[in-house]
């Protein structure tokens, strides 16, 4: 079987919809006629199309090493026989200038216009259309492909800045697994398709209320109790970032867990119809000792997460497990159980852990030599159901590689906590029947719940939902509150600082 490397096969698909589908090539523009009845430069009259056309091709060959884009572009250009396709559409009626301004006032989102070439792109318009500057054929030449080039990589730098994000989270976080939209080749045409490049730029900002409201506080140089104004305006920064990622819900209902908030809510219509306190993993940063500065690692690919931090993920609620048996982690086995196990033969006993060893029951662990290498790997662990389950009386399950999972808590006096980032990586939750009522609705499989929830039942009891909900967990340090008002939380896992410096290097500073 031959297996096409997924970028190639985009690629290619780019390719066949503007090489294939185009069969017949239009004749040229006389693009020296245009360009003078737009600038009244005589000079550009005695542009000659294919001349300007073979200048056009050894510049973008030399200069294409330097684009974010170039097999994007190269095959754009080609398919339209490198005509010069942004300043034909968009010369007339300022419509360029115009869109030129936006550029220039990215700063508005956070961003640097110079990522942008807003001021070379102001210089090149400029230099059209003033008579001084340009007085001769090969100056004319030169200028023309500047711009166009210029122009053809600023905008889709800004069209994919503003709707997908500057940076793809997978390629920055060691523990993301929601299913993040990035640019594709019908998007990155659209900059060149539109017949009005300004309303084209203006029509893509976003709309999302948490994003506006966080651009006004960018805007009215807000400054965060506790922290000083370069120290907010990073916060901002990273925030509206995460807000341009392709990954936020478009469900009607769903679970939403903010991790550094240590808050779930369901919700529903736009609306919370259940609050609650969680517990969430252990971070590296949980006392917020390091501040939004540089990350100061030699390998910025990914970051390095504390192993106990909860992941970012999307995923679907599926089913309950009421009186829930716990697979303790080969970590936790090996850091954890298998050293409380050396110290106290009762250890085991006492806290209802079965061991096994390639899936058969240990009858005495006192056999054990607990002071073997890797004994936590060699052997596995379980919690037996009872009221001194770490997952407490329910858990929620859904699909995702960390083996992470909602559900009860015997410790309850945590919720009393500010600091809530204390568990091995899963989400406690406060009030886990009020999350199953929620989600099951009134009805027989709720009532069963109650009941099993309510009784010594030894035996866990798997429980499906009617209908699969999804729960997203994220990591927003800021964001607009149900009245608008600015909310802030401290930096638990060092996730801002990580994407700030990322957002940095990729924005040239």
């Amino acid at each position: 079987m031959i297996k096409l490397n997924l970028s190639k096969l985009v690629l290619w698909s780019f390719f066949i919809c503007v090489f294939v589908l185009p069969s017949c090539k239009k004749s040229h523009s006389d693009i020296g006629r245009i360009i003078f009845k737009e600038t009244r430069n005589k000079v550009f009259k005695n542009i000659e199309t294919d001349e300007f056309i073979a200048r056009f091709k050894s510049t973008f060959e030399v200069e294409k090493k330097n684009y974010r884009n170039p097999k994007f572009l190269q095959a754009f250009y080609e398919a339209n026989d490198f005509e010069p396709i942004m300043l034909m559409k968009n010369l007339p009626d300022n419509k360029l200038e115009k869109a030129v301004e936006i550029l220039a006032r990215s700063e508005e989102h956070g961003l640097d216009p110079h990522y942008f070439q807003a001021e070379r792109l102001q210089d090149l318009v400029a230099k059209i259309y003033n008579k001084k500057e340009i007085k001769d054929i090969d100056e004319a030449y030169k200028v023309l492909v500047a711009l166009e080039l210029t122009a053809a990589n600023a905008f889709s730098d800004y069209s994919n800045a503003l709707q997908f994000g500057v940076l793809s989270p997978r390629k920055i976080y060691a523990q993301y697994y929601t299913a993040t939209k990035r640019p594709d080749s019908n998007s990155f045409l659209s900059a060149f398709q539109t017949a009005d490049l300004q309303k084209y730029v203006d029509s893509i900002q976003p709309k999302n209320k948490q994003y506006l409201a966080l651009q006004q506080g960018l805007k009215e140089h807000l400054v965060i109790p506790g922290y000083n104004a370069e120290e907010t305006m990073r916060i901002f920064k990273v925030n509206l970032e995460r807000l341009r990622w392709k990954n936020l819900p478009t469900e009607n209902k769903y679970v939403w867990v903010n991790i550094p908030d240590f808050t779930l809510d369901v919700m529903e219509d736009g609306k919370s119809i259940l609050n609650m306190k969680v517990c969430v993993g252990e971070g590296r940063n949980k006392d917020n000792a390091d501040r939004l500065i540089e990350y100061d690692e030699n390998d910025l690919k990914k970051d390095r997460p504390f192993n106990r931090e909860t992941p970012q993920l999307k995923s679907m609620i599926h089913s309950v497990q009421v009186n829930p048996v716990w697979n303790i982690p080969e970590s936790i086995a090996s850091n954890e159980i298998s050293k409380y196990a050396a110290k106290d033969p009762y250890y085991l006993a006492n806290n209802n852990i079965d061991v096994f060893l390639n899936g058969t029951l240990v009858e005495d662990p006192e056999t054990i030599d607990w002071g073997a290498p890797e004994v936590g790997k060699t052997y596995s662990f379980k919690q037996r159901p009872g009221d001194e389950n770490s997952l407490g009386k329910i858990k929620f399950l859904f699909n995702n590689q960390s083996s992470v999972y909602l559900h009860d808590t015997p410790a309850k006096p945590a919720f009393k906590q500010s600091m809530r980032a204390i568990s091995h990586g899963c989400v406690r939750l406060e009030k886990p029947l009020e999350l199953a009522r929620v989600l099951f609705g009134e009805g027989a499989k709720f009532e069963k719940i109650k009941s099993l929830m309510g009784s010594d039942q030894s035996t866990a009891t798997d429980i499906a939902l009617p209908k699969q909900v999804p729960v997203y967990l994220a990591y927003f340090t800021c964001w607009a509150d149900e009245t608008g008002k600015l909310q802030y939380r401290k930096d638990v896992y060092g996730l801002d600082i990580v994407l700030f410096t990322h957002l940095q290097k990729a924005l040239g500073k």
